[in-house]
């Protein structure tokens, strides 16, 4: 009987024990809780806004520090630039516009203050002279056009073979050589009677002034069937 008394007397000590077992572990989890997923969850969300405001602009945005960037440093003008170019180049370097003779700025046209001109009658063609021009200044000349040419007691100066234009301006180095055909007489009659010249002056496209070519001493035959060609670059086209 006693022995029945103290099993039922043990069974609520151990009920509560389980009941206090069970509270201890109900706040041992709102611990963890508190401390471990929990808060990482409310962690991310309270980073969430944070990351979203600093997530990158719109495009205008978000090319203004690249604009200041460059606006702290910004590129030379275009013009200074050219500039610069034309000072590196005065030192030398190679390719330079300064050093090269076809540069804009290098050339001049041909005229009779920098040039020689040699007058040569020749065997063929019959009837022809050709003329030498050559460069005898510093800088490059174009030879612009044709020769205006004219001869001791002539009226006027002649007409252009127009099929003898080339397809560029001949331009001529410091000391380089251009040529000009000059188709002196008709040679059947066709051009009238003619006279013998003694003298020949050479002038240039845009200037009034002329330089002398000489003659063979007893002078050429010409008459009215004179013409010239434009200036080319070789002795073969101009007596073409």
């Amino acid at each position: 009987m006693h022995a029945s008394v103290r099993r039922s007397d043990s069974r609520p000590r151990l009920l509560a024990a389980a009941m206090a077992a069970v509270a201890v572990a109900a706040l041992s989890l709102t611990a963890c809780g508190a401390g471990g997923k929990g808060e990482g969850v409310r962690r991310e969300g309270a980073a969430s806004p944070q990351s979203s405001s600093a997530s990158p602009q719109p495009s205008g945005s978000a090319q203004a520090p690249e604009r200041g960037a460059s606006a702290a440093k910004p590129a030379a003008p275009a013009s200074s630039t050219s500039h610069h170019t034309r000072g590196t180049a005065g030192t030398g370097g190679k390719g330079s516009a300064s050093h090269d003779p076809y540069a804009p700025e290098n050339r001049v046209d041909c005229s009779a203050a920098d040039v020689e001109v040699v007058a040569t009658p020749v065997p063929r063609p019959l009837n022809h002279m050709l003329l030498t021009l050559t460069n005898k200044g510093s800088k490059m000349c174009d030879l612009m056009g044709y020769p205006i040419v004219k001869f001791e007691g002539a009226q006027s100066v002649p007409p252009v073979i127009e099929d003898s234009k080339p397809q560029a301006v001949t331009s001529l180095k410091p000391g380089g050589k251009g040529y000009a055909g000059v188709i002196l007489s008709s040679g059947e009659g066709s051009g009238g009677e003619g006279y013998t010249a003694q003298s020949l002056e050479i002038g240039f496209e845009g200037s009034d002034r002329m330089v002398e070519a000489a003659l063979q001493a007893k002078g050429v035959h010409i008459d009215n069937a004179l013409r010239v060609t434009y200036w080319v670059a070789s002795p073969g086209d101009a007596l073409s």
